[in-house]
């Protein structure tokens, strides 16, 4: 299904448009992908919409606009927002050591260059701070990272999944573990979002999951968006697959088995948790493109949001951490405060604007805002891992190449 009705006026070629249908219909027909949707905003509505394939391969059920599907990182954004929520308040200070608020990470050590097992560590030359969290410049790492640090994360559960014993024990525990380097010193994909989630329930004085519905979902009418999937919503829910060269193998389905269903969700990620729907979730991204505000709601002031969507590392991202992330050029990209932020598309070799920010998550989606073309685009699959197809990079070019004034 497409939706070309006001595209035109929104100043896209509804032609062109067509071409996003075409390449979501053909990933879906050559099986690479159970099901796609984008949507695409601008200038305050909805210019275009289009969705195809199956939300459950194996029932046949049909993807639609209310499937609830899993974030993933694309929860890092919402919580970067519920941090800087608090920090409008002058509850901390971005330059403020995390063990302030944190006493377990007290102590921290550091792996040693070419350290091969965890008891090969030095003293930090600098705390962490909560910047350095929210930068990916913390240290800390993910279990896929691989290394020792990784290993024991593995081994420990410390990737912050729906059944890591919950939040402040999983912080505990990842603190007993040393730094990958020291902090500042390069860009690291981590679960330093989640030590953000423990954050914010030690600053605020609530759980994460109340804290977030509270203050972002129940006051955006985010009404589908949460941690778990309860009773009365779990048809609604999509299965999510890998890659396995025949059509996709199923890691967590969409019946009773599904660890996201409500009772069994014991940690609240705030690096990945989260589950939404693609209209919920494009609230939260017109949200950002309003500048902290959506209708009559405002959660940060336009100033913090452009603070966050600047770019807060000394270059891009390349020139302190990976050159690509998944199929993505870190080249030309910077990062700011929970977003990418485009710095030189040619450099990237990518179409875009100067300036456009946002994230994607472990399940092949994405969602970016565009301030300068005043535009927001939300993607939606569930096919694990991101890196599987060049999904992202082909969309920005689909959906540049289809604005005509």
């Amino acid at each position: 299904m497409n939706d070309t009705s006001r595209s035109a006026e929104r100043g896209f070629d509804p032609e062109r448009l067509q071409r996003i249908q075409d390449w979501m219909q053909r990933y879906v027909d050559a099986g690479k992908i159970p099901f796609a949707a984008t949507v695409i905003s601008r200038h305050d509505k909805v210019a275009w919409h289009g969705f195809t394939g199956l939300s459950d391969v194996e029932n046949a059920k049909p993807y639609a606009l209310d499937t609830i599907v899993r974030m993933f990182s694309m929860t890092k954004p919402v919580t970067a927002v519920a941090l800087m929520m608090l920090y409008e308040q002058g509850l901390f200070n971005l330059d403020d050591p995390i063990e302030d608020y944190l006493p377990e990470f007290k102590g921290l050590r550091v792996l040693r260059k070419g350290a091969k097992s965890l008891d090969k560590t030095r003293r930090l030359k600098a705390k962490p701070t909560i910047h350095h969290l929210l930068t990916h410049t913390s240290g800390l790492s993910y279990s896929f990272n691989g290394g020792p640090l990784g290993a024991a994360q593995l081994s420990q559960n410390l990737d912050f999944g729906p059944g890591a014993g919950g939040l402040a024990s999983a912080v505990r525990r990842l603190s007993r573990l040393p730094l990958e380097f020291d902090p500042g010193e390069r860009w690291h994909y981590s679960v330093a979002s989640d030590v953000l989630g423990r954050l914010i329930e030690v600053i605020s004085g609530e759980p994460l999951d109340r804290y977030f519905h509270d203050r972002i979902f129940e006051p955006l009418g985010m009404t589908d968006t949460r941690f778990d999937v309860p009773d009365a919503d779990a048809a609604r829910l999509a299965s999510l697959y890998a890659a396995d060269g025949s059509g996709g193998m199923v890691l967590d389905d969409a019946a009773d088995t599904s660890r996201y269903r409500a009772g069994r969700v014991d940690t609240f990620s705030g690096g990945g948790g989260l589950l939404s729907t693609a209209g919920d979730f494009l609230i939260f991204a017109e949200m950002l493109r309003l500048g902290g505000r959506f209708d009559d709601v405002r959660l940060l002031s336009s100033r913090t949001l452009d603070f966050m969507t600047r770019n807060h590392l000394p270059g891009d991202i390349a020139a302190m951490g990976p050159d690509t992330w998944c199929e993505t050029s870190f080249h030309g990209v910077g990062f700011g405060l929970g977003f990418w932020v485009m710095l030189d598309p040619p450099t990237a070799r990518m179409l875009g604007i100067v300036g456009d920010f946002g994230w994607g998550g472990m399940a092949s989606t994405v969602f970016w805002v565009d301030p300068v073309e005043d535009m927001t685009v939300l993607y939606l699959t569930q096919l694990m891992p991101s890196s599987t197809y060049p999904l992202r990079k082909e969309l920005r070019s689909l959906v540049y190449q289809a604005l005509v004034d």
